[in-house]
């Protein structure tokens, strides 16, 4: 874990966050595609990354919301809420409305909150559904939708 004196938000590909994940989050791989990834660094080490993209639920995916689809740390203090803030500002410079991310029900939410989020409840099942079910490894819980909109309503 780094202190966070230096830290900078860069762009990174695909395979670098997908390979950051896959080493350091606690119940996820890494994503099949993204609209674009960013790493955290503090001087010339990451120590955080997140990947964004279009929604995974087809009910949301209208062209202007985008998921944070993953979005992992070390620890290093503030960094969560660090990338979930650079991930909205990026989002609303690509002309999004809206940013969804999803957290497990038993987790607190503590930098999703920090970052102005706000939950909008119980979201999906414990498991995937529909023909291609399969157990990926991930807990067996519901999840909580947190919605950001970027732009106020004119």
């Amino acid at each position: 874990m780094m202190d966070n004196k230096c830290l900078s938000i860069k762009p990174i590909t695909l395979k670098v966050a997908n390979e950051y994940v896959a080493d350091n989050h606690r119940h996820h791989n890494g994503t099949v595609g993204c609209k674009f990834a960013i790493g955290l660094f503090a001087d010339d080490i990451m120590v955080g990354c997140a990947i964004c993209g279009r929604p995974v639920s087809r009910y949301l995916d209208n062209g202007l919301t985008l998921e944070i689809n993953r979005l992992c740390t070390d620890g290093t203090y503030n960094a969560c809420s660090k990338l979930y803030g650079a991930c909205c500002r990026i989002a609303k410079e690509m002309g999004y409305k809206k940013v969804v991310t999803y957290t497990l029900e038993s987790e607190s939410g503590a930098s999703v909150k920090a970052s102005g989020f706000v939950c909008e409840g119980k979201a999906g099942g414990k498991i995937w559904s529909g023909s291609r079910r399969k157990n990926n490894g991930v807990p067996l819980e519901y999840k909580k939708r947190w919605v950001r909109y970027l732009h106020k309503e004119e």
